[in-house]
């Protein structure tokens, strides 16, 4: 007979990607149906974050489990909510697969204690976190971003906060907190910085870790121990550290190091935030940069499939808000009148546009000419029309 499965798509990787891969790889141990969970990005990106705070349990069973599910030995998917009511209705149910990290879609608990085997993809963004690290250590220590909102505001900054203090990469020292798949990548990659000028300290808790530590990175201190503890930290004189990355597989323990390290006059700390609900509290600790791998994965993914003219796409934090970046093309239709004239939708905000290398503020008097970057903040159910502005 062989396995039977379904398989779930969703706007990120719909059900037909899924079907594909089964084909290639999975055909000859058994047969899949496949459909979409959720096919609109906009809804998509509600009714995820919907489960990642609340779990998989309010949400209803898709109707392709209601309707094949009782004979289905595997259930494979990215965001589908895997809930006691979705075992119910699939009652043969041995494996649950999920093509992500997190398992915040799927109720864990419940599934074991039925003897379901539940599997997920880890370090799927490992190289874009690692990437985003890196690049938001230089951003800070070089102004990058407060130089570019001055831009963007049409003044050219020349004075920063750490003006008279800018540190270079070389010689400098960074604590690492974690050795997974994430501050592996974040070590070999600072250790490509003039290796022998930028040292990193790696503190992690588990001591097969700390070995695999010493076995790659031959010029890294390894300090097997809890990122957390203040005397470990004052002990390996963190103090002198230029920086402070924590990227265990914990939110807890992140925010805490991040905590503890400020505490001990680190400027520059680096957390990473796996559940989306801890942002705003991290926000408020003042715990530094945050680093989401959900929502880095969603701003690219979303970039890639709106029009070539969207330069940038940032989701803003605790909030159903986008800050867009467009090139205005020859004769498109925001090119016909002045921001007043035209009938855009009520939930845009335009912010401001760079014009031959210099800043401007939007006004209603406002209107573009074809090269003009303009920056613009709207809900995300907006972005598909204000598109067509552009186009």
């Amino acid at each position: 007979m062989g396995i039977k499965a379904i398989l779930l798509g969703d706007a990120m990787i719909p059900g037909e990607n899924f079907s594909k891969a089964w084909d290639k790889i999975l055909s000859s141990y058994g047969t899949a149906l496949s459909g979409d969970w959720e096919s609109g990005w906009d809804q998509l990106q509600f009714r995820r974050l919907e489960v990642e705070k609340h779990g998989p349990e309010g949400e209803i069973v898709d109707e392709l489990i209601l309707k094949k599910g009782a004979g289905t030995d595997m259930l494979l998917g990215l965001f589908v909510p895997v809930s006691s009511k979705v075992m119910d209705a699939m009652p043969q149910l041995r494996i649950v697969g999920v093509s992500r990290a997190g398992l915040e879609n799927v109720n864990v608990a419940e599934a074991t204690k039925r003897g379901i085997l539940v599997f997920n993809v880890q370090g799927r963004n490992a190289q874009a976190v690692s990437d985003f690290t890196i690049g938001l250590m230089l951003a800070a220590a070089r102004n990058i971003a407060k130089a570019h909102a001055a831009i963007m505001s049409g003044t050219w900054r020349k004075t920063f906060p750490n003006s008279e203090y800018i540190p270079e990469i070389e010689g400098r020292v960074v604590g690492l907190v974690g050795f997974g798949h994430i501050g592996k990548l974040v070590a070999r990659k600072l250790s490509g910085f003039m290796p022998e000028k930028v040292h990193a300290k790696i503190i992690e808790l588990d001591y097969d870790r700390c070995v695999q530590v010493t076995e790659i990175l031959h010029d890294t201190l390894v300090i097997h121990g809890d990122g957390r503890n203040l005397d470990l930290l004052k002990e390996e004189n963190i103090e002198e550290m230029d920086a402070f990355i924590a990227v265990t597989g914990s939110t807890d323990a992140n925010i805490l190091a991040c905590l503890a390290a400020k505490r001990l006059g680190i400027i520059k700390t680096i957390a990473e935030i796996e559940n989306i609900d801890y942002i705003p509290l991290a926000q408020s600790l003042d715990i530094g940069t945050i680093i989401n791998k959900k929502l880095i994965a969603a701003e690219y993914i979303h970039q890639l499939i709106l029009n070539e003219n969207v330069l940038n796409v940032k989701s803003l934090t605790s909030s159903d808000t986008q800050m867009l970046e467009f090139v205005v093309r020859e004769n498109s239709k925001i090119t016909t009148a002045n921001l007043r004239n035209l009938k855009l939708p009520s939930a845009v905000n335009f912010g401001g546009y760079i014009r031959n290398g210099e800043g401007f503020i939007c006004s209603g008097n406002t209107s573009f000419q074809a090269g003009d970057h303009v920056i613009l903040f709207c809900f995300a159910s907006a972005t598909q029309k204000i598109e067509t502005f552009f186009h």
